[in-house]
C-alpha cells in the first residue's frame, strides 16, 4: 500500500469520525519522516538516547498534532506535525539536560557534611505540590482573562505561544508574514502588561 496517496485532510476527517483504519495510515504515512528526524536528532544528543526514544516522541508528536490541527487555520498538516515532532524531540533533548540528570548534578553527600542539620537539605519548598497548583490555577486565570481580551488571531496565535512554537513556525504554520504574526504577538504583550497591572 502506497501511503503517499492518501490526502492528509481526508484521513484527518476519518479520524475525527472515529476511524482506526484512517489514523494507522497516517501514523505510516509520517513514519518515515519521523525516523529521518530521529537519526538527524539522535546525532545531536549527547548520549543517553537511543533511536526508538526519538521515534517514540515523534509518533507521540504526530498523535499531538492530529488531535491539535484545525482545519480552519488554513495551515498545511505537513508542516504542522514537521514542527510538532521537531520541538517534541528538541524537548527531549532539552529535557535531559535539566530533568533527567538533575538528581546526579545536584547530588549532596550527607556522610561528607554530617555537621549540617539535615533540614537545612529538605527545607526546599520550591516543589511544594500546594503550592504548585496554586500558582497553576492563578495561571490558568490569568490567561483566561487575556483570551477575553484578544481578537479571534491573536487568540490563535496566543495557542501556539502557548504552545512554545516561535514566531517564525506560527507564521509558517498559519501560512502568513512573520511580520503580521510578530505585531500580533506584540499586541498580546500589550494586552497582558495591561491586564497584570
Amino acid at each position: 500500500m502506497n501511503y503517499k496517496e492518501f490526502n492528509d485532510y481526508e484521513l484527518l476527517d476519518q479520524i475525527y469520525s472515529c476511524s482506526e483504519e484512517a489514523n494507522e495510515i497516517l501514523l505510516y504515512k509520517y513514519r518515515p519522516l519521523i525516523v529521518s528526524l530521529a537519526k538527524k536528532y539522535i546525532k545531536n544528543s549527547k548520549g543517553g538516547f537511543d533511536l526508538n526514544d526519538f521515534i517514540q516522541e515523534g509518533l507521540l508528536a504526530l498523535n499531538d498534532a492530529i488531535n491539535s490541527f484545525r482545519d480552519e487555520l488554513d495551515a498545511n498538516f505537513g508542516t504542522y506535525a514537521k514542527l510538532c515532532i521537531e520541538r517534541k524531540m528538541n524537548n527531549l533533548i532539552k529535557s535531559s539536560k535539566t530533568y533527567k540528570n538533575k538528581i546526579l548534578n545536584e547530588y549532596v553527600s550527607l556522610e561528607d557534611d554530617l555537621e549540617k542539620p539535615i533540614d537545612l537539605y529538605l527545607a526546599d519548598n520550591s516543589n511544594n505540590p500546594s503550592d504548585m497548583i496554586i500558582d497553576f490555577e492563578a495561571e490558568k486565570d490569568l490567561i483566561e482573562k487575556l483570551k477575553n481580551s484578544l481578537s479571534e488571531k491573536e487568540k490563535e496565535v496566543l495557542e501556539y505561544k502557548l504552545k512554545g512554537f516561535k514566531v517564525k513556525e506560527i507564521a509558517e504554520i498559519l501560512n502568513r508574514d512573520i511580520k503580521s504574526i510578530d505585531n500580533c504577538v506584540q499586541r498580546i504583550k500589550l494586552k497582558f502588561k495591561k491586564i497584570i497591572k
